[in-house]
């Protein structure tokens, strides 16, 4: 993850101060990073990440709100977490803030975000159309893994952002790309996404680790090797209230990457359970503590 430091560090030195929704920031404009899955699962050693949680808002997002007429429930989320009713998740602050509460439909409804616009893309004009577009993605790689038009999904539906979505999408849009192996024939699955907002200190590492684990799954059941996550973080910045938590982590030495364990017997994306993924041979430095950017504005 040397490649993650080396890129905070470069946004506290030469970022931009500004002032936004939810505080100051320090930012740069459009960087990328490249992990090489056969590496080793790029999981952050140099804090604790929270992988229970990344994998399940993974399967929640994967699940597209379908046991709720399509629209992500927050309760769904601490199901599989194994929370209690009530306790907050990552996605508290947005199921309840006042820019989208008097939108919600239920208590806990996130709206038609993520995973609803994965699986459940609604069409604009006359009789909308709803459109799986991670299992059109899937199937694709299946079928035809050269095809260069139907492997991208993408959550921005803009049609929707303003009244079906809790907040808007940060990460935008993916894209998935098959290499043949030295006898010519499908081999490696990749991914590429693109972020519009990054939180570098608390949400990046948890978006890395997502689509790390998404791209895996994705291998998994269409027969492939994962092989490279790319993302392009666009608006990649660090909040002025963790700079202090992100000097401590610049001081430590990343450890040893650990290894991914999916279930073998899964061969639908459908099917996985949380007790499907694991990280094996996990080794991280202490946690560092630090609280989520809140809205400012009173909206």
């Amino acid at each position: 993850m040397k490649q993650y430091l080396d890129l905070a560090q470069e946004i506290l030195e030469h970022g931009f101060d500004k002032e936004g929704r939810n505080g100051m920031t320090r930012g740069l404009f459009a960087r990328q990073l490249r992990f090489d899955l056969r590496n080793g699962f790029p999981a952050m050693t140099t804090k604790q990440l929270a992988f229970r949680s990344v994998k399940a808002e993974l399967l929640w997002f994967i699940e597209g709100g379908r046991k709720t007429s399509w629209r992500l429930d927050e309760n769904r989320l601490r199901e599989l977490l194994g929370y209690p009713p009530g306790k907050r998740t990552i996605w508290t602050e947005d199921a309840t803030s006042k820019r989208w509460l008097h939108r919600a439909l239920f208590p806990g409804d996130c709206g038609r975000i993520y995973g609803v616009q994965w699986r459940n893309w609604k069409t604009s004009g006359g009789m909308p159309q709803y459109i799986d577009q991670l299992a059109g993605a899937i199937e694709s790689i299946r079928s035809d893994p050269w095809d260069r038009q139907h492997k991208i999904v993408a959550t921005r539906n803009v049609g929707e952002l303003n009244n079906d979505m809790c907040f808007p999408p940060c990460h935008e849009r993916f894209q998935f790309f098959v290499t043949p192996g030295d006898d010519g024939k499908p081999k490696y699955l990749s991914v590429h996404m693109v972020q519009r907002s990054c939180d570098t200190f608390l949400g990046v590492p948890f978006n890395i680790a997502s689509y790390a684990l998404l791209l895996a799954m994705v291998a998994q059941v269409t027969g492939l090797t994962p092989f490279e996550l790319v993302i392009d973080f666009v608006d990649v910045h660090i909040y002025e209230q963790h700079f202090d938590q992100v000097r401590e982590q610049l001081k430590r030495e990343p450890l040893p990457p650990p290894k991914l364990w999916l279930n073998p017997e899964v061969s639908d994306i459908d099917s996985f359970t949380m007790e499907d993924i694991k990280l094996v041979d996990y080794r991280h430095h202490e946690p560092i503590q630090a609280e989520l950017a809140k809205d400012k504005i009173d909206l």
